[in-house]
């Protein structure tokens, strides 16, 4: 039986563990988006994981609408970013940045008072995260197919700037409702284009990043993350049976280094799915290593490995309260509760203060 605490091989990335750190928004780096040097310190406590997805990360400031988020297209963000790779390489760990482009969810204030853009003419449910508090989301505008290539570069720039940075590699997402998600299911992609209509046309924005990237850093050092069964920031698609396989087996063509699934159950503690699980038919679609992400503890994610549903687990809350998770899975320690309120805090409450089993 394969173990959580068996190595594996991600890629290029040779894992000493199963158990991964998700990919956590927490808000710590500066207003224009460049890492500071508390995030060295959170990052190198939990450098146990078997492999760290960073937290998600601006390719260009007109895919970046969080406060206090980083960014990767400056030369100033990736000197920053530096000595936290180097800080998680000293302890022992690896680590690969995810590339991140919001669409529709960038709020104008981020943006100059421009709109944002995404696959079509929508808006966003709820309210925007600003630095002058909540506001309600505006009306994108579609991006033209003559932006594409202007849109690939700001891929393959962020991916060459994280390898400078010294990242392991890097993570596409494509998942929670942003960019890509928003050009991958229908409810939010309305095109009549080659990007639009049939999911041999709505999966293409996604391949083209990912082939991009991979052409860039390496397919063996390129990652990608779904969300395939959760409507999310208003994002979903009534048929995810048929669109995200067709996804998998595009990226498996590309050669990927993995694929992450964020997928809830129905009784979902941060998101509840509205549909069953997809991930079986995507593991049959997709060669390379499958990671599984939601509401996994230790003994679940043994089972989901024991099944033959995962290749690996990754996890976010519970890494957040426990730097050490891997050591307190091994030993059936008992966990740290996570303090919603400092999530997206500046500081280090909740953030660098959470003991270890050490401390303890």
């Amino acid at each position: 039986m394969t173990s959580l605490f068996d190595p594996i091989q991600l890629g290029a990335i040779q894992a000493p563990n199963r158990i991964l750190m998700a990919p956590l928004t927490r808000g710590r780096a500066s207003r224009t988006h460049v890492p500071t040097p508390i995030m060295a310190e959170y990052y190198r406590q939990r450098a146990g994981a078997g492999l760290i997805i960073s937290e998600a990360t601006g390719i260009s400031q007109e895919g970046t609408g969080w406060p206090f988020a980083p960014g990767l297209w400056s030369p100033e963000q990736v000197e920053a970013w530096k000595p936290v790779v180097a800080a998680v390489h000293e302890a022992g760990g690896r680590i690969v940045a995810q590339l991140w482009h919001m669409g529709r969810v960038v709020h104008p204030d981020f943006l100059g008072g421009q709109a944002p853009v995404s696959a079509s003419a929508t808006t966003a449910p709820d309210q925007a995260h600003t630095y002058e508090g909540k506001k309600p989301y505006a009306e994108a505008r579609p991006l033209r197919e003559d932006e594409i290539p202007r849109l690939l570069a700001d891929y393959a720039k962020a991916a060459r700037n994280a390898v400078e940075a010294g990242f392991d590699g890097v993570q596409i997402h494509a998942a929670n409702g942003y960019l890509i998600d928003q050009f991958l299911r229908s409810g939010t992609n309305l095109r009549q284009d080659r990007y639009g209509g049939p999911v041999e046309n709505r999966i293409r924005l996604l391949s083209e990043v990912a082939r991009t990237v991979a052409d860039t850093v390496g397919a063996d050092r390129t990652g990608v993350r779904l969300s395939p069964n959760e409507p999310i920031q208003g994002v979903d698609d009534p048929e995810p049976e048929a669109l995200f396989p067709a996804a998998a087996a595009a990226l498996s063509q590309i050669g990927v280094a993995f694929l992450e699934l964020r997928e809830p159950g129905p009784n979902g503690t941060f998101g509840k799915a509205a549909r069953p699980a997809v991930a079986p038919a995507i593991k049959a679609a997709f060669r390379g290593p499958l990671v599984l992400n939601s509401d996994y503890d230790g003994p679940k994610g043994q089972a989901a490995l024991d099944e033959g549903r995962a290749d690996a687990i990754a996890f976010g809350r519970t890494f957040i309260a426990n730097p050490d998770l891997p050591e307190r899975i091994a030993k059936g320690a008992p966990l740290n509760k996570d303090n919603y309120k400092t999530w997206y805090s500046q500081g280090p409450e909740g953030y660098i203060d959470y003991p270890s089993l050490d401390a303890a």
